[in-house]
């Protein structure tokens, strides 16, 4: 479930620091989108790397008990430690909040609902999964469902969707989003709280989709798991479609930081440091105008692992999936490049 917003915010001092705006020597404009979770804005404000310096900012945040395996929107132990460093412009930021930083995951009880705020339905790639679920009736199986950025615009075309997902913290959301549904809705919605690297629902779907960077928080072991599970689930003829996220540039920044705008109005300020080639990516969040006071402010941050296009084509194949087609849903040259897989079992 990637973070988008619809609207995006934009001022000439976007990010500032604890003295003020952000000077030359910690900050750059750059064009082009944000991150890898599709936030885009007018203007991106990217890091100089700063003086080199051996401090660290390390936070241990317990991680929601739901959250104990290496699946769906989950870190693979109980306590995640968050380690940043102080050359970075969100270890920057935290340090300026000190004991106010309240750090914790993107999917878990605090960070949850401002992942949520920022959750869209219309963007490429919920259009994109949209119009190739439409080419076959059935029921959809909505994989790391989270709180509905597939499964609420796949209810409202008239389909029948099962909702999967580990976090309790993500499905609560998605809940109380049915609740304000339609009756009509509601009835074809079935949420099951449940590991997308082992599950069995007594189903066969046509369609199970699995949107960009969830598969990426699988380790080898559960991505192998997920690929039988998905095997022993799908109908005859049916297709897995499922995303993969990569970096597009390789001369781009290694940190960008741009402010958004959730549904509900909230500011935000989102900081991506992924340099070229990395196997990981960390991705910050919090409000960008915190109250003046001495309030706790949440800030979630995760580390995700990247998983590139020709390792997962291989994994996929070596598992009885044939890929049928590659969609590119992100145009040459940007940051993050979003391709999405249909696949089906091999024959």
């Amino acid at each position: 479930m990637p973070l988008t917003t619809t609207e995006e915010t934009t001022t000439s001092d976007e990010i500032t620091t604890a003295d003020g705006p952000a000077t030359g020597d910690e900050i750059r404009t750059a064009g082009g989108p944000a991150t890898g979770h599709e936030i885009t804005t007018s203007d991106e404000i990217t890091t100089a790397d700063g003086p080199a310096t051996s401090d660290e900012i390390t936070t241990d945040h317990a991680t929601a008990a739901d959250h104990a395996t290496a699946a769906d929107h989950a870190t693979a132990t109980d306590h995640a430690t968050t380690t940043v460093r102080a050359r970075t412009l969100a270890a920057r930021r935290i340090a300026e909040l000190g004991d106010r930083a309240r750090v914790c995951g993107l999917y878990d009880a605090l960070g949850a609902p401002l992942y949520h705020d920022l959750a869209t339905y219309d963007d490429p790639e919920t259009r994109a999964l949209l119009t190739a679920v439409r080419t076959t009736p059935g029921p959809v199986l909505d994989l790391a469902a989270g709180s509905g950025r597939f499964t609420l615009p796949l209810l409202a075309t008239g389909r029948q969707v099962t909702a999967l997902d580990l976090s309790t913290d993500m499905l609560a959301l998605l809940r109380t989003a049915l609740d304000r549904a339609p009756a009509s809705m509601r009835a074809r919605c079935t949420v099951v709280r449940g590991d997308m690297s082992r599950f069995a629902l007594g189903q066969r779907f046509p369609h199970i989709l699995l949107g960009t960077t969830s598969l990426s928080l699988l380790d080898e072991d559960g991505r192998a798991g997920l690929y039988r599970s998905v095997l022993a689930h799908l109908a005859e003829g049916g297709r897995f479609l499922l995303t993969v996220l990569e970096r597009g540039d390789s001369d781009g920044p290694d940190e960008t930081a741009v402010r958004v705008t959730g549904a509900g109005g909230t500011v935000y300020e989102l900081y991506e440091h992924w340099p070229a080639g990395a196997d990981s990516r960390s991705v910050t969040l919090l409000p960008a105008d915190p109250p003046q006071d001495d309030s706790p402010v949440t800030v979630c941050t995760d580390r995700v692992a990247v998983l590139d296009l020709p390792r997962l084509e291989e994994e996929l194949t070596a598992s009885g999936l044939t890929i049928t087609s590659r969609q590119f849903l992100s145009p040459p040259g940007e940051r993050h490049r979003v391709t999405l897989l249909t696949t089906e079992a091999s024959r």
